[in-house]
């Protein structure tokens, strides 16, 4: 018995014994596998680690050890750029006919509201938001910190999907702007807006790409560059804030892609070095200065590449010249393949887009290409859309008896549609127009065989014209119609 209790007692003190001695001499860092292996400092350097280095860079997902600093950058992120996103709320008329007697003897009107977001671009009460938020409205309420404002449309862009809005206030909360050409693919970034009426939201994501080409803005030149998050976005959210963990904006939250109609996993912002110049050029001159190079270009896929027996993908490849734009008359082509713009590279139609949309009329640029297998650079002079270098404002004629607005058609577009004149439909309220049954965006070329040249034109003849008729013109999509009516 005593021997047992000697064998227990001896046994005891060497597990404790082992274990001091483990503890003093032999011990390590018993952190996750993931942190463990990649020490703060190289082994035997003094440098901090390649691994530090990452978890340290601004932009990135945190590692657990960094958790702390991200979710203060979230706040204090939050903190400044919340103050600066409005509510906007938004009545709208639209004229309906629930049979075909009431296109000729009276019109019906239905009201709808509808809200989005927008952000607050001065102090001195302007205001960006979507086109598609306030485009159609005939009534604007912003929301700001519970108080409401009346505001008034200052000008629209559809081939951006902005707008700028004005109220009378003072000392009101601007955003601050980062450049979106700085923001990198993964980079934290937040959604503010007010999904579903619910204000002040803020969501989290990541940047998951740029340069997003989605084909969803129906305008004459869209532009589409957009910056692809996954940051929930939801209805609402459209005209609000995409900022960067300092709390700067980066993009207009525009659009998701979804089958329900809800957030089902990527949303798209117009980046925010596109939002400033079609902002500034909408409260300077009233529409955007909008600058032309006088061609057209594709992306280069697959088959692409086999028919011009190009060796690789780098590139867009000219699918159009205008005729005196300034492309032509710098020696491009249709075939040649734009490879940069002032020495940065042109990888996509989106890239190539972008690039230009930042310049005016009147600004020279360097475009480097290549032509057979030969590379050459030239520097051409950007002009507006009717071929000349001068700031131009944009001319709307609107025709109570009509019901409509209408604008010429630019030269730029003449050319592109091969066309010789034309009068586009800008906008149908209720009307004559409407009862004709003429969509948004259709260009009227002639009526009876008479040019249609410009919107008075166009009045005067179906303000006087009875009998049969016969309209001219051609569709969105760039195919030529023809329309009888009988009055």
């Amino acid at each position: 018995m005593k021997k047992t209790i000697w064998i227990a007692l001896v046994g005891i003190s060497s597990g404790f014994a082992g274990s001091l001695l483990y503890h003093k001499f032999i011990h390590f860092d018993q952190r996750p596998a993931a942190v463990s292996q990649f020490s703060e400092y190289e082994s035997g350097t003094g440098q901090p680690s390649q691994w530090a280095a990452f978890r340290e860079e601004p932009g990135r997902r945190s590692s657990p050890a960094a958790e702390g600093n991200v979710n203060a950058e979230f706040v204090a992120a939050s903190k400044l750029s919340a103050p600066s996103v409005v509510y906007i709320k938004t009545v709208s008329q639209k004229t309906y006919a629930s049979s075909w007697m009431d296109w000729f003897f009276s019109d019906r009107a239905a009201q709808s509201i509808s809200s989005g977001s927008g952000v607050i671009y001065s102090r001195d009460g302007y205001i960006i938001t979507n086109n598609h938020v306030v485009g159609d409205a005939n009534q604007i309420q912003v929301i700001l910190q519970k108080r409401s404002y009346e505001a008034t449309l200052i000008g629209n862009d559809p081939s951006t999907d902005l707008a700028v809005l004005k109220i009378e206030a003072k000392d009101l909360p601007a955003i601050h702007f980062g450049s979106s050409r700085d923001l990198q693919v993964g980079e934290w970034v937040l959604a503010v807006g007010n999904p579903f009426n619910l204000t002040s939201t803020v969501t989290a994501g990541i940047v998951s790409a740029k340069g997003r080409e989605l084909n969803i803005l129906q305008s004459s030149f869209p532009i589409e560059s957009f910056i692809q998050t996954d940051a929930p976005i939801n209805p609402g959210n459209s005209g609000g804030a995409l900022v960067n963990t300092r709390g700067e904006l980066v993009g207009i939250n525009t659009a998701i892609i979804s089958k329900t109609g809800s957030y089902a996993g990527y949303g798209f912002a117009v980046p925010s070095d596109i939002v400033k110049k079609v902002a500034d050029d909408i409260i300077m001159y009233g529409e955007v200065q909008k600058a032309f190079i006088g061609a057209e270009v594709m992306d280069i896929d697959h088959e692409i590449a086999g028919k011009l027996g190009l060796n690789d993908y780098s590139g867009v490849v000219v699918s159009f010249v205008q005729n005196e734009g300034a492309a032509g008359e710098a020696g491009i082509e249709k075939g040649d393949i734009i490879m940069k713009i002032n020495r940065g590279a042109v990888n996509s139609r989106s890239d190539f887009e972008e690039m230009l949309s930042y310049r005016s009329p009147g600004d020279r640029i360097e475009v480097e290409y290549k032509k057979n297998q030969k590379s050459f650079a030239k520097t051409l002079t950007l002009t507006n859309r009717e071929g000349t270098t001068e700031r131009l404002k944009k001319e709307i004629y609107s025709s109570r008896s009509l019901g409509a607005d209408f604008e010429k058609v630019s030269k730029v577009e003449r050319d592109l549609l091969n066309i010789p004149y034309g009068v586009r439909i800008a906008k149908v309220r209720s009307g004559l127009i409407a009862q004709m049954g003429f969509s948004e965006g259709f260009i009227i070329t002639s009526i009876n065989q008479i040019p249609i040249k410009d919107p008075e034109t166009l009045s005067d003849i179906l303000s006087k014209i009875r009998g049969r008729i016969t309209v001219e013109g051609v569709n969105r999509r760039g195919r030529p119609e023809a329309y009888r009516y009988y009055f």
